[in-house]
This record gives structure tokens, sequence and C-alpha cells, in this order.
């Protein structure tokens, strides 16, 4: 069975606006929703009084924004003002708040742009491919950020390529793994661009494709012969399961 979540009735008469996005809420659920989806973007911005006398005088969460003013006036984290609210809205189980936990312990250091690079690879590895995408491209097209190392965007370009392969976009995957190893020079990201392409180009575009490039040419090689491996190693699976089947009904048919 699971737990019973207990909602707060009381809305706010008068919206409290949060200045980033412009965007106004009414209760302290709205509140937790807003942080929940925005663990990578929260910033000093949201750790004020103002929230704290909107949270008393609004709400009548009395004990909470007293909470959260002693956690401004000891020069508490961001992270202690976040999980204050969170915890005191009696919202979220035990796992869902180790987790919420976990994201901001990892998001404590990184910059701005770090912090959406790992939204970003948050969405694709819970599968919400086409948000990912937007957020890595959003990243791209913004000024480029002389603070991260120089892979960092080459690691843009390699989650992207991904991205766009799990949605069998194959033409765009080959332009980004192209990218990434413009800037990795990572051998696995040569055999992606080279999956990518076989899975986009004609026989004869990928036959050009390979005479040009030697490096290519032996990779194709080699992806063959995995292809061979996987394919025998899948027959002699597949023969084994046949012949323990026909031990079993032959055993049961001289019992």
């Amino acid at each position: 069975m699971g737990s019973l979540i207990l909602c707060h009735n009381k809305q706010a008469k008068h919206p409290y606006e949060i200045t980033r996005i412009h965007c106004k809420i009414y209760s302290i659920e709205e509140l937790c929703f807003y942080l929940c989806n925005n663990l990578y973007l929260i910033d000093y911005t949201i750790m004020n009084e103002q929230l704290c006398i909107w949270l008393d005088e609004e709400l009548a969460l009395h004990n909470l924004a007293q909470q959260l003013i002693d956690v401004i006036q000891m020069r508490g984290s961001i992270e202690k003002f976040v999980l204050t609210i969170l915890t005191n809205s009696n919202m979220y189980g035990e796992n869902e708040m180790i987790r919420i936990q976990n994201v901001l312990e990892r998001l404590k250091n990184q910059k701005d742009i770090e912090r959406q690079k790992f939204k970003g690879d948050n969405l694709l590895e819970s599968g919400e491919i086409e948000e990912a995408i937007l957020v890595y491209q959003s990243i791209l097209v913004a000024e480029t950020d002389e603070s991260v190392d120089k892979g960092f965007y080459g690691r843009i370009y390699a989650n992207l390529g991904a991205a766009y392969g799990k949605l069998f976009l194959y033409q765009e995957a080959a332009k980004m793994y192209d990218r990434a190893y413009d800037i990795l020079q990572d051998p696995k990201l040569k055999k992606s661009y080279l999956y990518a392409s076989n899975r986009y180009m004609s026989l004869e575009e990928y036959h050009i494709l390979l005479t040009k490039d030697e490096e290519l040419a032996n990779l194709n090689m080699e992806m063959h012969q995995e292809c061979k491996e996987i394919e025998k190693n899948t027959r002699v699976e597949h023969t084994m399961k046949v012949i323990e089947k026909w031990k079993h009904q032959y055993r049961r048919s001289h019992t």
C-alpha cells in the first residue's frame, strides 16, 4: 500500500513570483513542484526573506518561515534552504527526498552551464529524449563559456548524437558524433559516427565515405567482425536453449 500525502488547503491571496522565470505560485505544493522540477537551475535568488514572509503571511506556515529565516541568518547553504521547504511540506517520501538530496549535493559546486548539462544527461537517461535535446541545444546556441574544460562541448555533441540516434535520426546523430570526435578525439566516437552514417547513407555514399578515410575503412571491418561474433554467439545460445528444451521434454516423457 502506498503512503498518503497530506496536501495543504491554504491558498495565497497574493502570489509569490519567481523572478527568474516570472512564475507566480499560490501554494506550498506549487512551490515544491517548482523546486523539484528546477533543481538544476536553483540559485541564490530563491533564498530570500521575501519568500519567508510570504510563507508566513500568505500560507500561515509560521514554523517553516522561521526555520528558513534561521538558515539565512546562519548563512546556510541554498541546498539546506530548499531541503527545509521540501521536508516541511510532507509531500515527498524518504526515497524521493534521498534522490533530491543527492542531486543537490552533486550540483552544489557546479557552474550554471554544468547544471544545464546535468539536467540534459538525466533527461536522456530517463528516456525524455526530446527534452534532453532541447537542453543540449540551448547550451550550444548560447555564448561559449570559456570557464569549462575543453572537452565539455565535445561531450554535449556526443550526448546529442546519442539522443538523435535513439530517435532514429541517424544523419543528425552522425553530424553530432563527427563534431564530438573533432573535439575529444575519442575512437569510440568515430565508431558511433560510422554506425550512424551506415544507417542513413546509401550503399554508394557509404562506400565513398570508406574509400576517403582508411581509418573508417578499418573500423568498418572491425564492426563487421564484431557483428559476426555476436551472430555466432546468438546462434550458439539459441542452440543450447533448444537442446535444453529437448532434454526437458525427453525426461518428462520417460518419467
